[in-house]
């Protein structure tokens, strides 16, 4: 019954993600925000809310900080994974597609915030400013600072005109604060199905937060993403899914102000694992990204093969990471 329940929430999860990415949509095409703004912040934050309230209840309701770190690491892992899937499932529209400056510092900041957790977690070096630890203060320093660059991009967009919507502005507003609260309730609640197959089953927390909590709340950039490639929108598609992995690493600042329990960066076996792999992954699906913008012309020989290894390995680094966990 707990596996079924969590099943449900996560399709409640799911639904009302889907009709919030819709809202925005329309707000997208009525309004002159940037693309990559639309897409790298206020999407990646609307799909990101299920990791944002589902780690403040582990924390403030829970006591459990594992789980916030398998949750906000195996999201980033995943999400990745699905940017690397959606690349090798239509490589022409993305070889033709058109992608924001602003995504290849995104690509760089996810890259040197992994590489940053490694470090400072390996050399065990903690540091606290009124209770909150410096790593918290650096990860929203850092997502502040893509969010900056991000609504500067001049933007781009390449996606197909939608169906318009007789809603008037009004309306769309009042019915996305509903889906939002709607979203916040279910997220709270597929925390507590999580923490309880965790206990049934005898699964560490970090590895239930990465395999149930991390998959189950990044269905919404599942969903969005996949809508938004099957439109050719790559430069929307690609600012959701490094905007979502930015704001999930913000959301580790928002987790340790809730949590009264010591520190919240506690390192397991797995939580390495998604380190590494997860840095490992940033690497590779920053390769086709960066080629698009800056080395197609000089090196035009590796345009065969670099669509198509990294997004690869990318999705081998992330079954790795399953089977190791295992």
């Amino acid at each position: 019954m707990i596996i079924i329940g969590y099943l449900i929430l996560a399709v409640i999860v799911m639904g009302f993600s889907i009709q919030l990415s819709n809202y925005v949509d329309i707000i997208d095409k009525r309004t002159s925000i940037s693309g990559a703004f639309i897409g790298g912040v206020i999407l990646a934050a609307i799909t990101s809310l299920p990791e944002l309230f589902t780690s403040i209840s582990a924390t403030a309701l829970l006591g459990q900080p594992e789980l916030v770190i398998g949750n906000i690491l195996g999201s980033d892992i995943f999400n990745t994974a699905v940017l690397a899937s959606l690349f090798l499932a239509f490589p022409k529209r993305f070889r033709r597609a058109r992608i924001g400056a602003s995504h290849n510092l995104s690509l760089v900041l996810v890259a040197a915030i992994y590489l940053y957790l490694i470090v400072v977690l390996g050399l065990r070096l903690e540091f606290t400013i009124f209770n909150v630890s410096i790593h918290s203060i650096v990860l929203l320093a850092v997502y502040l600072y893509g969010v900056r660059t991000m609504s500067a991009d001049d933007g781009v967009s390449n996606s197909d005109d939608g169906a318009s919507s007789q809603l008037s502005m009004k309306q769309i507003i009042f019915r996305f604060v509903l889906c939002s609260v709607g979203l916040v309730a279910a997220s709270i609640a597929l925390t507590y199905a999580t923490d309880a197959i965790a206990s049934r089953y005898q699964i560490g927390t970090t590895l239930a937060g990465a395999l149930l909590l991390g998959v189950a709340t990044s269905l919404p950039e599942l969903t969005s993403s996949i809508n938004l490639a099957k439109l050719g929108n790559f430069n929307a598609m690609t600012g959701n899914i490094l905007g979502s992995n930015l704001f999930n690493f913000a959301i580790l600042t928002v987790a340790d102000l809730t949590y009264a329990g010591g520190s919240l960066y506690v390192t397991t076996s797995q939580t390495w694992l998604l380190l590494i792999f997860g840095l490992a992954s940033a690497i590779f699906i920053a390769m086709p990204i960066l080629y698009k913008s800056k080395g197609r012309r000089k090196y035009p020989r590796l345009r065969k093969t670099i669509y198509f290894i990294p997004p690869a390995l990318v999705l081998a680094s992330y079954f790795a990471f399953l089977a190791l966990s295992v």
